[in-house]
């Protein structure tokens, strides 16, 4: 029964492209959460491990360190919600056919040159 259920549920090739976007998309916007959580625990810590525990006391340097990972995580943030949705499936749909075009194009003149410097005399008969 699990079987006939899981054929008659086939999902299009479109819908499997969209699902799949939408399954990377969760997983960068969870890295990026996960991020944020990541600094907020590190700053604390920073702040704890040089007022507190009195390590490097006579300067502040969690500052520094806070805003060097502060820097980070807005680049992390740049790259999930502005970046990749500008450079996201059609933008490496396009690129990918321009490349492709490219190196056909550049193979056929490969093959034209190959052609001119190397002629054949006869070309091989097919046999039926």
């Amino acid at each position: 029964m699990t079987t006939e259920n899981k054929q008659d549920r086939k999902i299009p090739l479109e819908q499997h492209d969209q699902l799949e976007y939408a399954q990377k998309r969760i997983l960068q916007k969870k890295r990026l959460y996960r991020h944020f959580v990541f600094f907020l625990v590190g700053a604390v810590f920073l702040v704890i491990l040089n007022k507190v525990l009195k390590y490097g006391e006579a300067y502040d340097w969690y500052l520094w360190g806070i805003l060097l990972w502060l820097f980070l995580l807005l680049l992390h943030t740049v790259n999930v919600f502005i970046l990749h949705p500008f450079m996201g499936q059609e933008w490496e749909r396009s690129q990918r056919e321009r490349l492709v075009q490219k190196q056909r194009q550049r193979i056929s003149e490969l093959q034209k040159e190959m052609e001119a410097d190397f002629p054949l005399a006869t070309k091989p008969k097919k046999k039926t």
